[in-house]
């Protein structure tokens, strides 16, 4: 391969950071491979938190797919049959307005939040994140802490190096497998699924089993940051929703600046410093290797390490904590308290996303409780448009898709109406079984010469027997000339 030129070897020189006065400015090299991010282990409240969501998102996702709804999975996007099982819900693809709905909401959720919250779901919820913590720990547990993880990369290639990482990605590998099972477990029910795959039936299953485990252990095992900084677009597009009253994790520079080590029985006010030690555990715990003394940046998943980190440095040091906090860029410049940042909470932008979502969401479950468990759709033959049958009657002939909606089996009635003598030919009531649908012939019949020549506006109505379920779909007769 040609060597790069000298032209294109070259080093950009950007402008010093503003918060760093010491710093005549940093080189960044075009080619300059990505440094290894070694995160520390901290405890603390948004440590906790942080786990508590990944323990609640896991339940969940490996969960549910093994609970069941009646003789059915609870949770089930059955692509092939082409049906949804949502607990006690089943869509058809008729239904995609419910999707379509959902993701608006979802959109203008996560709008709302950002809005108010800053990026506190890629801190604590998002599925990137989550993976990252546990292969993280799953890395620390097996490699050490970080200075153990750090001396381990960085010396040779020693027996017990080479069974620590071989064990670690047996227990990655399992773990992402398991993810990919899993998740493939949410479209073909998982017990009939885990019987293929141990008798290594089922092509597409293997492949989407491996290639999601493939994505886990790729994007939480190596790439980690590297996904919130360069690939998902959120963190490119957060600043449109931010503003000074987004509460975000913010460095007092007021109170920290200038930084420098000191005892702690030292008057460090006399000497002129800040309560910044200048320890760096706000950049050795970050997931994402920043250093949050520089301000506000993309990078910042909010996930609030660097607030247990600099609360247990300030502890140690007896000073007040809070040096870096969850704040807003208004609270720290004016010095607000926790309920006036809050008070600024409700502010046009927020009262603006939350009444659309709250009328979205009301539509929503409206549109949800009265909907009817009974799905038709209209055919004609194109095979015999129209025909002249026995006792001097014309016929046209229609294919109904009837698709019960119910958990339970339903006999449905159908009739028709539009057009004077119009009757159904064919059998009159069908039964369906629950979740089930299927394809009926269904023969209208005139007294021929009844109605003239012409395409005649029909409909056709479907009543369940017993029940309030009750659809009308249109159609058209045809009579010849």
């Amino acid at each position: 391969m040609n060597q790069p030129s000298e032209r294109a070897r070259k080093v950009i020189p950007i402008a010093p950071v503003a918060s760093d006065a010491s710093s005549e400015g940093e080189i960044v090299s075009l080619y300059e491979a990505q440094k290894k991010v070694y995160p520390r282990s901290i405890s603390g409240l948004f440590a906790r938190w942080r786990w508590g969501m990944v323990f609640l998102t896991q339940l969940v996702f490996y969960g549910l797919p093994w609970f069941e709804w009646g003789q059915r999975q609870m949770v089930l996007f059955d692509l092939g049959a082409r049906r949804f099982y949502i607990f006690g819900l089943v869509l058809y693809p008729q239904d995609f307005i419910y999707l379509t709905g959902l993701l608006i909401i979802s959109a203008l959720s996560l709008f709302l939040f950002t809005a108010v919250a800053g990026r506190l779901w890629c801190g604590f919820a998002c599925p990137q994140t989550v993976y990252t913590e546990i292969f993280m720990w799953i890395e620390h547990k097996i490699e050490g802490d970080r200075s153990a993880r750090m001396r381990l990369d960085n010396g040779a290639w020693t027996a017990e190096k080479i069974r620590k990482k071989f064990f670690k990605q047996v227990v990655w590998i399992a773990v992402a497998l398991w993810t990919g099972f899993t998740f493939v477990g949410y479209f073909v029910p998982i017990r009939e699924l885990g019987t293929e795959l141990l008798a290594l039936q089922g092509s597409w299953q293997i492949f989407w089993v491996l290639f999601y485990g493939f994505a886990t252990y790729g994007n939480a095992g190596y790439m980690r940051e590297q996904v919130c900084k360069y690939m998902c677009p959120y963190a490119r597009f957060q600043s449109a929703m931010f503003d000074k009253d987004t509460l975000i994790v913010s460095y007092d520079v007021e109170r920290g600046e200038p930084r420098g080590p000191r005892n702690k029985t030292v008057d460090y006010k006399a000497k002129g410093l800040g309560d910044c030690i200048d320890c760096t555990l706000c950049v050795q715990v970050c997931p994402v290797g920043i250093d949050i003394r520089k301000g506000l940046q993309y990078e910042c998943i909010g996930c609030g390490l660097c607030v247990d980190a600099c609360d247990t440095v300030m502890g140690k040091m007896q000073y007040p904590k809070g040096l870096i906090r969850f704040s807003t860029q208004n609270g720290v410049a004016q010095h607000w308290s926790q309920a006036q940042m809050l008070r600024r909470v409700l502010r046009p932008r927020v009262l603006i996303y939350s009444a659309v979502l709250l009328t979205l969401c009301v539509a929503m479950l409206a549109s949800l409780v009265t909907r009817t468990p009974l799905k038709v759709d209209v055919v004609r033959d194109r095979a015999a448009l129209s025909r002249i049958v026995a006792g001097g009657k014309l016929e046209n002939i229609y294919r109904l898709q009837i698709m019960n909606a119910t958990e339970g089996p339903q006999r449905y009635r159908i009739s028709a109406r539009g057009l004077e003598g119009l009757e159904v030919a064919s059998e009159s009531e069908v039964d369906i079984g629950a979740a089930e649908s299927r394809w009926v012939a269904v023969r209208l019949q005139v007294p021929y010469g009844a109605v003239p020549a012409g395409s005649h506006p029909v409909q056709f109505d479907i009543q369940s027997v017993g029940h309030a379920a009750h659809v009308t779909e249109k159609s058209v007769f045809l009579v010849p000339r």
